[in-house]
């Protein structure tokens, strides 16, 4: 299985690159992917994530092909 992990925002610079591309045959969830690429670290609670660019949990099932992206809780507003 093929999976293309991008990181956004701050996410970025912890990561220290802006993406990956995993070839893994036991990845079958979100939560999988965040383990292979975070050094088997559980995935945060706060973390968000997308696949193909549809908001996704740690559970969701990840298919060869996919784009799995990552990033931090969106922050801000008005003042």
């Amino acid at each position: 299985m093929t999976v293309r992990v991008r990181y956004f925002a701050s996410l970025r610079e912890k990561m220290g690159r802006i993406d990956d591309t995993l070839v893994y045959e036991n990845i079958a969830t979100v939560a999988d992917v965040w383990r292979a690429v975070s050094s088997g670290r559980p995935i945060p609670d706060q973390l968000l994530c997308a696949v193909n660019m549809e908001y996704a949990e740690p559970q969701s099932l990840v298919n060869d092909g996919d784009e799995v992206a990552f990033f931090p809780p969106v922050t801000g507003g008005s003042g």
